[in-house]
């Protein structure tokens, strides 16, 4: 087994960064002494790396920027051309030994050298892992070839590695034909050794395809204007000379138009086209021979609400789209659509559990925030729920929607007026397919009577009316809590625009507790840097009594176990032991007994100050014969407004990832978010929704 990998490729373009983020991502759930290493490097000191960039950027590795490389790809030419290629070989080996040494895994990307040949290339890259001596994952690029032509390149690669006695780890044919991969794989594995792990990655055009920001960096093009949507990404090109209404016939969906600086009637049109719902996205436009739109033309652009890019070059119309038609796309460490996408189609296609089995031979007792983020969202997917978001106004949910479906996490309903929400998608530039969520109005539900009726018939003892029912079930968050109630959803998550009152009382009112349990209370996931905290409660039950702080020490254990997280509960006090006396100790201590009592498979002790809980030192001083002391993962505050200060501070001041709140003790997951939440926090919410639906 081995802690370390070097990926190699046969040529340039060969997609290498698919698998690389994909590695990365998948090692990073195992450890965070995580490192990447590059001997070559394409940049420089002025011009960096944009490879090491992203991975650097994106797995916020600790590395220095100059420990990731050993040689600009200048410098090695100038070594090689010196005859010192002992130097060269010498230095990549020291450099990579001081990385092995500091992590627990190296990923090493073999060089790019795009202006030799590629036969030094794959030559240089054979002798550096030979050196290094650790194994090979080759990356074939299999764009445009036919599936002979890549078994023959498969066996070229792989017998010149296993020639000068560096094993193969992996073979990943990349870009592969859509529809052709099973083909890829099956004769693949008929021709090469079954220890060869073997991979096949289908093309992507999101991936494949530039977008305008590179366009306009490949073209040195002036800006002119939408310089928020240049990630818009280029799948057509088309030239805008002829009339209105033909060039109108030629738009597809995300298409650069390239046209003259005095073609007004071209522009206007392909903006109008952008917003209209009978004519796809327009990605772009590039106006071309030094022209800039008439006076007019511009005024016109800057009164519209939505603009899509439009550049300007020197070059003629003819130029610049031969030009368009050479620029290979990248993924920057800012295209967090591309990245993401990227690693979907490494856990696509790669079959991660025997990769692990043939590299990974260490284990970790740390569980960072990647980490545990990593295996959430992991786990979310292995057996999709269906989650409804009430709250389809607000622009956060529709963002952190695109990127739970884009990833596959959870099937979505979301309520509100589609004709809103499609509007709403369009102007944020979101890539959100429609088609792939349900959209429910509650008002013009056909569901609505159903739902309604039910509502009466559970609340009707309470005094309610067959018409309030009904007005309250046109309410988003009655209408998405029956959704959950009737199982037509697994779960609910609201609270982006409603008061924490408004999103649980459905809940609380018919979805109800579970037996056994008569608190609903709320946990934080708090991701410090080297372990997941469990903070209870601090956003639900303002002055706990001690029966209630028992129900939220064992429901946040339970929790606790749901996400991996061994428990040891810890019950939050002033005093630690027998050392204090008041109200507030007794009725921690009461609850602690409690616990005891009800559950005596817990670790528990209370009450405990929260150094005791968390210091090992401390722990040990004040409580020497505790199992939790020291070392408590479940915190239990004593009262509301202690739990919502602390889990704000840690936040603040340790920049730890608060993943929460999450309700406990209902019998259906309804999770509730802060008013003030990200995009982040509401994906991480819906994630850990879907887990609770699971267990459900």
């Amino acid at each position: 087994m081995t802690n370390a990998i070097y990926l190699t490729t046969t040529e340039p373009f060969s997609g290498k960064s698919i698998y690389a983020l994909g590695l990365m991502n998948l090692l990073a759930s195992r450890t965070d002494k995580l490192a990447y290493f590059k001997p070559i490097i394409s940049g420089g000191k002025k011009e960096k790396d944009r490879r090491l960039e992203l991975l650097k950027e994106h797995f916020h590795l600790e590395q220095n920027y100059e420990e990731m490389y050993a040689f600009t790809r200048k410098k090695a030419l100038k070594e090689i051309n010196k005859r010192n290629e002992a130097f060269l070989i010498d230095t990549i080996i020291e450099k990579f030994k001081a990385l092995q040494e500091s992590s627990d895994f190296v990923v090493v990307e073999g060089t790019d050298f795009t202006d030799v040949s590629t036969n030094v290339e794959f030559d240089g890259n054979v002798a550096i892992a030979k050196n290094l001596g650790i194994p090979a994952a080759i990356i074939l690029n299999c764009e445009k070839r036919t599936v002979s032509e890549i078994l023959d390149l498969a066996l070229a690669s792989t017998n010149s590695f296993l020639n000068k006695g560096v094993q193969v780890l992996t073979l990943v044919a990349n870009k592969v034909e859509k529809g052709k991969t099973d083909d890829v794989l099956r004769r693949l594995k008929n021709v090469l050794s079954p220890e060869i792990l073997i991979s096949a990655i289908p093309t992507h055009e999101e991936l494949s395809n530039p977008t305008l920001d590179e366009i306009k960096e490949s073209l040195g093009a002036n800006l002119l204007f939408g310089e928020n949507l240049l990630t818009n990404r280029v799948d057509h090109s088309i030239v805008g000379a002829m009339q209105l209404h033909n060039f109108l016939d030629r738009l597809k969906n995300n298409t650069l138009v390239v046209t003259p600086g005095d073609r007004g009637d071209i522009i206007i049109g392909s903006l109008q086209a952008n917003v209209s719902r009978n004519f796809g996205k327009v990605a772009g436009i590039i106006v071309s021979g030094g022209m800039h739109p008439e006076p007019s033309i511009v005024k016109l652009i800057e009164g519209l609400e939505t603009i899509v890019p439009i550049l300007q070059v020197e070059d003629g119309t003819f130029m610049v789209v031969t030009k368009v038609n050479q620029i290979r796309a990248r993924i920057s460490a800012d295209d967090k659509e591309k990245i993401s996408t990227a690693i979907r189609l490494f856990d696509n296609h790669v079959d991660e559990k025997a990769l692990e089995e043939k590299i990974v031979s260490f284990s970790s007792s740390i569980l960072t925030p990647r980490m545990f983020q990593y295996q959430i969202v992991k786990r979310a997917k292995s057996q999709k729920k269906h989650i409804v978001l009430p709250e389809g106004n607000d622009d956060r949910i529709l963002i952190a929607a695109e990127m739970l479906i884009r990833q596959e996490v959870v099937d979505l309903t979301i309520l509100g007026s589609r004709e809103e929400i499609e509007v709403a998608v369009k102007k944020l530039n979101l890539s959100l397919d429609l088609e792939k969520v349900q959209i429910v109005d509650p008002a013009t539900s056909p569901k609505l009577n159903d739902y309604a009726n039910t509502l009466y018939e559970l609340r009707k003892n309470k005094g309610l009316t067959p018409a309030t029912a009904r007005d309250l079930m046109q309410d988003v968050s009655y209408y998405g809590t029956m959704m959950v109630f009737k199982g037509e959803a697994d779960g609910m998550v609201s609270g982006a625009v409603h008061t924490t009152q408004h999103t649980i009382r459905p809940a609380l009112q018919f979805v109800k507790t579970k037996p056994g349990n008569s608190t609903v209370s709320s946990v934080f996931f708090m991701c410090l840097p080297n372990r997941v905290a469990v903070f209870g409660d601090c956003a639900v039950v303002p002055n706990p009594t001690s029966e209630q702080l028992a129900d939220i020490a064992i429901s946040s254990a339970e929790s606790a176990l749901m996400f991996g997280i061994e428990p040891k509960i810890a019950m939050l006090s002033y005093s630690s032991g027998s050392s204090g006396e008041g109200e507030e100790v007794e009725k921690v201590r009461l609850a602690t007994e409690l616990v005891k009592s009800r559950r005596p498979d817990l670790k528990v002790e209370g009450p405990i100050q929260y150094d005791a809980a968390v210091d090992p030192e401390v722990g040990k001083k004040k409580m020497p014969n505790s199992d939790v002391a020291g070392q408590a993962s479940v915190l239990i505050f004593p009262d509301l407004n202690t739990g919502n200060n602390t889990y704000k501070a840690v936040q603040r001041e340790t920049g730890a990832i608060a993943i929460g709140p999450m309700l406990q003790g209902l019998n259906k997951p309804v999770n509730d978010l802060s008013r003030g939440c990200t995009v982040v926090d509401i994906f991480n919410t819906v994630v850990i929704t879907a887990i609770q639906a699971q267990e459900g």
